[in-house]
C-alpha cells in the first residue's frame, strides 16, 4: 500500500516539454504528502496543449527547469514504485532526461490503465481513462492538473488493491498477463497503446507501413484520417518542430478542432511515439 502516484502536463506534443508535474506519496493507502511545481519547458507552447490545461508562458516565467527540478523529481521517486495513469508520463520523464543528458530515476512503473483492464473485466477493452474510471468511483478531481491526476491514478490503484485482494507486488505481475482479445477488436490488446486509435501525419523517419506495424503490435487500431473516434494522432518530429510557425497539416487541424469541441485525443511526436512502443 505504499507508493508514488506522478503525473505530468506538457507545452506542446513533444512529451520532453513538461510544463507540470504533481507527486502523491502513499503510505499504508492514505496520502502522505503532495507536491507539485511548474516547470519551465524551455520549449514552445502550443495554444491547443493551453486551452486543455490552462498554463502558458507566463506562467511557467521563473518556474525551475527539468534540469533544475530533476533533483526534487528524482529523490521522491528513486526506488519506488511509481503509479502513472498510461505511459505517456513515464515517457514523459525518460524523454525530458534525455533532453538533458539525465539518467532516468531507477524505480518500478505500474500504469493504472494496465491495472485496471486487467481488474475489472468491464473496462478491458474500453472505459479504463483516468476521468472515466474517476467518475465510476467517485473520485473527484480537477482533470488536468498534474497534482491532481497523480491523486485519481494513486486512488483508482487502491481500489484496484481492494477489489483484486492483490498487494503492489502482485498488480506488478498481474499487469503484464496477457487480456483475451474480442474477435473484431484491432490491435494487440496487451499492447502499451492498446484502444488508440491512431492516425500518422507529417513527415515521419520511418515508412508509413512500418509506423502502422509498430502501432499495431503497440495495441492501436490504424485509421487513414482524423475522425470523431480518433484518439491519437502521431506527427512526424519535423513537423512538430514547425509548430511554432504554426505550419500544421491538415490533419493536425482537424484534430485540434476536434478537441476543441471535447474529444479525447493525443497529439503525440514520433519519437515520443516510437519510445512508448520500445517499451514492449
Amino acid at each position: 500500500m505504499n507508493f508514488v502516484a506522478l503525473d505530468v502536463e506538457t507545452a506542446n506534443a513533444s512529451l520532453a516539454s513538461i510544463c507540470q508535474v504533481g507527486i502523491v506519496r502513499f503510505e499504508n493507502g492514505h496520502i502522505a504528502d503532495k507536491w507539485s511545481s511548474l516547470v519551465d519547458p524551455e520549449d514552445f507552447f502550443d495554444g491547443m496543449n493551453i486551452s486543455i490545461h490552462g498554463i502558458d508562458e507566463d506562467d511557467v516565467a521563473g518556474a525551475p527547469t527539468f534540469h533544475q527540478a530533476s533533483s526534487e523529481i528524482s529523490q521522491r521517486i528513486l526506488g519506488q514504485t511509481v503509479v502513472t495513469h498510461t505511459s505517456f508520463d513515464r515517457s514523459a520523464i525518460a524523454q525530458a532526461c534525455g533532453k538533458y543528458g539525465l539518467a532516468p530515476p531507477e524505480c518500478a512503473w505500474l500504469d493504472t490503465a494496465r491495472v485496471a483492464r486487467r481488474t475489472w473485466p468491464d473496462v478491458a477493452h474500453s472505459g479504463y481513462g483516468l476521468g472515466s474510471l474517476a467518475q465510476r468511483f467517485g473520485i473527484e478531481f480537477q482533470h488536468h492538473d498534474a497534482l491532481e491526476d497523480a491523486r485519481a491514478a494513486g486512488m483508482i490503484l487502491l481500489r484496484a488493491i481492494e477489489d483484486s485482494g492483490l498487494d503492489i507486488g502482485a498488480l506488478l505481475e498481474h499487469s503484464t498477463q496477457r487480456i483475451k482479445q474480442h474477435h473484431a477488436q484491432a490491435g494487440n490488446p496487451d499492447g502499451r497503446l492498446f484502444g488508440e486509435i491512431a492516425v500518422f501525419t507529417g513527415t515521419l523517419s520511418m515508412s508509413r507501413r512500418d509506423a502502422a506495424e509498430l502501432a499495431s503490435r503497440a495495441g492501436c487500431e490504424i485509421a487513414d484520417g482524423v475522425t470523431k473516434h480518433t484518439t491519437l494522432l502521431v506527427v512526424g518530429d519535423q513537423d512538430i518542430c514547425k509548430l511554432a510557425g504554426h505550419e500544421k497539416s491538415s490533419k493536425h487541424r482537424k484534430a485540434e478542432k476536434f478537441i476543441a469541441d471535447g474529444q479525447n485525443i493525443r497529439i503525440l511526436a514520433e519519437k515520443d511515439f516510437a519510445a512508448i512502443v520500445s517499451m514492449d
